[in-house]
């Protein structure tokens, strides 16, 4: 019933940039917290950001912080990640999700564990 969907992925060369969106369907946002998380090849899934309804101080992974940065738009029922100083470690596919349980933070820690709804997935290449 609750449909999120990626865009605005693809390949970009070390240190460019790329703005991802996520449209939610099937649930508002306007009170709940929402994520992004990415999954490289052979490795785990993790946290990258997460956006509280309050629109307080956005959580940002270590390894994206100062590059990445979150926003919503509660009248488009949408968010966005715009990512700049891409480097080659940020291969992956890109996911959003809301947590398992509605919540108006963001849970802490970070965990995919912690969040139910999740988008397909987009991927974004960063290679010369």
């Amino acid at each position: 019933q609750v449909h999120l969907v990626e865009s605005g992925g693809g390949l970009v060369e070390p240190g460019g940039s790329l703005r991802l969106s996520c449209t939610v369907s099937g649930f508002s946002l306007e009170y709940y917290a929402i994520g992004w998380f990415r999954q490289a090849p052979e490795k785990e899934r993790e946290g990258v950001s997460c956006i509280s309804s309050d629109d307080g101080e956005p959580y940002y992974a270590d390894f994206v912080k100062g590059r990445f940065t979150i926003s919503r738009d509660n009248d488009k029922n949408m968010i966005y990640q715009e990512m700049n100083s891409l480097k080659p470690e940020d291969t992956a596919v890109y996911h959003c999700a809301l947590p398992l349980y509605p919540a108006t933070y963001c849970p802490s820690p970070m965990a995919p564990l912690k969040f139910g709804s999740w988008g397909q997935g987009i991927p974004v290449t960063v290679s010369s």
